[in-house]
């Protein structure tokens, strides 16, 4: 069995517990940044991809808050590769529905 899945869930808890963590403290203007610590080694990944992306905005050395039109265009493209993902698996689903149903036919022939 896979464990991408449970690394998926494991990963979207993370940016989750992170994104709560600013929203809970307001913290979406430079003026209201707040300091963070991530508690494991897949928060503290998620936090600097995170950053590197421009969703959490550094203010000094050590505070931190959230750019809610970054964060908006973040979540809209995932939801968008996810889609991308999806209706390539059901077009992989009609293909081999429509394959196996030519293979019958072609069985059945006399």
């Amino acid at each position: 069995m896979s464990s991408a899945p449970i690394l998926a869930a494991v990963v979207a808890r993370a940016r989750r517990k992170i994104q709560h963590h600013f929203f809970s403290e307001d913290a979406v203007r430079s003026d209201r940044a707040v300091p963070f610590a991530p508690s494991n080694a897949i928060e503290a990944r998620q936090f600097e991809r995170m950053l590197e992306r421009g969703i959490i905005r550094r203010e000094g050395a050590d505070r931190y808050w959230v750019d809610v039109l970054a964060y908006d265009q973040d979540v809209q493209m995932r939801h968008r590769r996810v889609k991308v993902v999806l209706w390539a698996v059901i077009i992989a689903l009609a293909l081999a529905l429509i394959a196996s149903g030519v293979s019958e036919v072609l069985r059945a022939r006399p």
